[in-house]
């Protein structure tokens, strides 16, 4: 039996259980020969996700939002909508936060979470020699599609943030500048949940994903990268190149599935939260609601 996959929940302060949505699923077909071959031949091609998210633009999907939402306790009263308003499960995947329900953190010299989730922080990306699991390290420049940015982030740090199927699919601007920079990055659709992760931290680079770079006065350059995954063959930008962005405000959005999304920062420009640092430090994510603290300007 594997070993289930834990995270410290910055709310409760706890050490708790993942409930993985598809987790027989995804552990056969990332720990099963069987299902690596079926993966490789099907499962990371954008045919299979393209098929998934048609399903769920169907109008008979809308069935499984109500005992989607009872099987996973989601709490309604956050959203604009009710559970029974939805045409199709897509719809409700991608459901609008009220104004009231993520208050941003206060403070100029502070970075907020860009998404609900499950956050993993790499404080010194010179020096990582492991993801996940001993023995992984991060290729920026695969990541960000660039040598060039690469160059310009080395050193930097960076906070990966996964979203899970029961978890809010929109995603925010962690700090307030001006998009200078934003382009697609074709790849494949692997899963980025850690049952896959944990074998290859490399699927975060393969995937299909968005890159947008926003100049900050008060951090610099911060790029964010907005990840596919499989069943997520759709990013949804919201914001463009040219645009003043506001932190805490809307980015984009995921269609169904699972996926991530990531926030690099240039060398001693942000100090991450010590509960980030200190968890990843032991290769477990911290669970904590967009808005949250994610760090601060570095003290001058």
């Amino acid at each position: 039996m594997s070993d289930p996959i834990q995270f410290f929940n910055r709310a409760t302060q706890e050490l708790e259980t993942e409930t993985i949505y598809g987790e027989s699923y995804l552990r056969w077909t990332y720990e099963n020969p069987f299902g690596r071959l079926a993966l490789n031949l099907l499962v990371k091609r954008s045919l299979f996700s393209a098929w998934y998210g048609w399903r769920m633009d169907r109008p008979n999907s809308r069935s499984k939002v109500e005992p989607f939402i009872e099987q996973y306790g989601i709490d309604m009263d956050e959203y604009r909508q009710s559970g029974d308003s939805f045409q199709t499960f897509n719809e409700f995947f991608y459901r609008e936060l009220t104004d009231r329900a993520r208050p941003i953190a206060e403070g100029d010299d502070v970075v907020s979470l860009p998404a609900d989730g499950r956050h993993l922080a790499i404080p010194d990306l010179s020096s990582v020699d492991q993801v996940y699991v001993k023995g992984q390290g991060f290729d920026l420049g695969a990541f960000l599609g660039s040598e060039q940015l690469a160059e310009q982030f080395s050193g930097g740090s960076v906070v990966i943030s996964r979203l899970c199927p029961v978890d809010y699919h929109r995603y925010h601007a962690p700090v307030s500048g001006t998009i200078v920079e934003q382009r697609e990055i074709g790849g494949s659709l692997f899963s980025v949940s850690p049952i896959a992760l944990c074998r290859k931290v490399g699927y975060l680079w393969a995937n299909k994903r968005v890159l947008t770079v926003i100049d900050s006065e008060r951090f610099g350059r911060v790029a964010f990268v907005a990840i596919g995954a499989t069943c997520v063959g759709r990013i949804h930008m919201t914001r463009s190149k040219g645009a003043q962005v506001e932190r805490g405000e809307e980015l984009g959005f995921f269609a169904f599935g699972g996926s991530c999304v990531a926030t690099v920062f240039e060398k001693a420009r942000v100090t991450l939260e010590r509960d980030l640092v200190e968890w990843s430090a032991q290769e477990t994510e911290v669970y904590a609601k967009m808005g949250g603290r994610l760090g601060q300007t570095v003290a001058s």
